[in-house]
């Protein structure tokens, strides 16, 4: 774990110490204009830390699946001092020239990495994905890796449900049934066994593609060798699509778009009637409590950061906050004893909103993604303009998987 990390948890805690020393003075009063502006301030740079220390712990969590791509399959060296597989000596030379086709075009490319280019251009067509004649080569890893983090970190629900992928489009049936009403039986001597059936419903999972639209990039700032194009590219493009995906993932339809969490799952506690959204330290428990305890043992709450803040204020029954910031390294910060995720397509506190999702999500929600996202270069099209067009696009669907695993908090209506 890095230094940054560190320090960041450390600020957390102190912060969050300040904040609650700030509350326990008060008594039965409220705060003075003083208090105030100070709470305000440490709770504004508490997001901050926290938004910190989320990035980098995926961070740091890539950096720890990359190492693990490294395999000892030869006994070459890589800089690092370890030894570098052909494999991923390939995907190397590959990406040296991928981009610097983007950069520089076709004609300025080695035979060799032309080479390169022709294979991952053939296995695109060979696996059926429409292909832009202008460039629609197969992206390298890094550069997938890097637009499928940024989908990731911007709707958190894909880094916490099951994702399958699969090579083609075509509609995936998918098989479901809840067995959790049958149960066994003593069975008498001389007894004929009874008979109970399995229930076996079906789903299916299709494939709607997201496009991240047209991005254009001038010529100029292409050539130029201080733009890291390799980090902001996969980034404005995975960034388009994680924002789309995040929403319907959490409140999508299911009608030409996947069923959303919201959408498709079950209210497990409605808040009071009132004119404003709130919530109560009652309706956590009511909420935990509702999904059965076969899964609360791998649970967590998901809900938008709007929704954290507040949670952050309620106290239980003790007056003890229900949100604790990580307690050390290697620690998650918990909602009574349970880890959180923020995902910013879940809804945000509102009358009859349903703000917070509480289950197993491996087991409540899955994602089916056709390969990988994808990208088409677009050079001839704005030539006249010294410019060349990217768009980026992924295929996928979610659905409830198991509607037991997962129940949402539903803020009461309107008074």
């Amino acid at each position: 774990m890095s230094t940054a990390l560190n320090r960041l948890i450390d600020e957390q805690n102190q912060i969050w110490e300040r904040m609650q020393d700030i509350r326990g003075g008060l008594d039965d009063r409220d705060m003075t204009a003083e208090e105030r502006a100070s709470w305000d301030a440490a709770e504004t740079r508490l997001t901050e830390v926290s938004g910190d220390i989320e990035r980098l712990q995926r961070d740091d969590a890539r950096q720890r699946i990359d190492r693990s791509q490294i395999v000892t399959a030869t006994g070459r060296p890589d800089e690092d001092g370890g030894q570098r597989s052909d494999a991923a000596e390939r995907e190397r030379r590959y990406a040296d020239a991928f981009y610097g086709f983007i950069r520089r075009g076709l004609d300025r490319l080695t035979p060799e990495q032309r080479e390169l280019l022709a294979a991952g251009y053939g296995e695109v067509r060979a696996q059926g994905t429409v292909i832009d004649t202008a460039g629609g080569y197969l992206v390298p890893e890094g550069f997938r890796n890097t637009m499928t983090e940024t989908m990731v970190a911007f709707g958190g629900i894909m880094n916490i449900c099951t994702v399958i992928s699969t090579g083609t489009g075509q509609d995936l049936p998918w098989p479901t049934n809840d067995d959790t009403g049958n149960k066994g039986a003593i069975l008498a001597e001389n007894t004929q066994i009874t008979e109970q059936d399995v229930v076996v419903g079906q789903r299916k999972l299709s494939a709607y593609t997201y496009t991240s639209k047209l991005v254009r990039v001038a010529l100029q700032l292409l050539q130029d060798s201080v733009f890291d194009l390799e980090a902001w590219l996969p980034g404005v493009l995975g960034t388009r699509i994680g924002r789309a995906v995040a929403e319907h993932l959490a409140t999508g339809t299911g009608v030409d778009q996947p069923l959303g969490i919201t959408t498709g799952g079950t209210v497990g506690k409605t808040g009071a009637v009132s004119a404003t959204a709130v919530i109560t330290y009652d309706d956590t428990i009511d909420l935990e409590h509702s999904v059965n305890s076969a899964y609360r043992a791998n649970a967590r709450y998901v809900m938008a950061d709007s929704m954290l803040k507040l949670l952050r204020k309620l106290k239980d029954s003790d007056g003890r906050p229900i949100w604790v910031p990580i307690p050390a390294p290697g620690f998650p910060a918990t909602i009574n004893g349970h880890p959180y995720t923020i995902d910013d397509g879940m809804p945000a506190p509102a009358v009859s909103a349903k703000s917070i999702a509480f289950g197993d999500f491996k087991r409540g929600y899955i994602v089916r993604r056709v390969q990988d996202v994808q990208l088409q270069i677009l050079r001839e099209r704005y030539a006249d303009y010294l410019q060349v067009g990217f768009h980026g696009f992924s295929r996928l669907d979610g659905r409830i998987d198991d509607a037991g695993a997962i129940r949402l908090f539903q803020h009461g209506a309107a008074a």
